[in-house]
């Protein structure tokens, strides 16, 4: 997947994190994949930057990548 992400929110439910692209599509990621982002506090989790690309949460140290909410699943 080369293609940029168009990302219209981000927001945290029932210990997973999820993703609404600008044309209605949702994907999520278990919170227990990302120790830091699961050991956060709500208020932590809020703070994010949006780029093209992912999410980063500057107090946190943590990236997810759009592409990996297509391509990413632990086994």
């Amino acid at each position: 997947m080369d293609r940029e992400i168009s990302v219209k929110s981000v927001w945290f439910q029932d210990e997973n994190i999820f993703i609404q692209t600008r044309s209605g599509e949702e994907r999520s990621q278990p919170l227990k994949w990302f120790p830091k982002l699961f050991n956060a506090t709500l208020a932590e989790r809020q703070k994010f930057e949006l780029s093209p690309f992912g999410i980063h949460w500057p107090d946190l140290d943590e990236d997810l990548s759009f592409e990996g909410f297509y391509t990413y699943s632990k086994l």
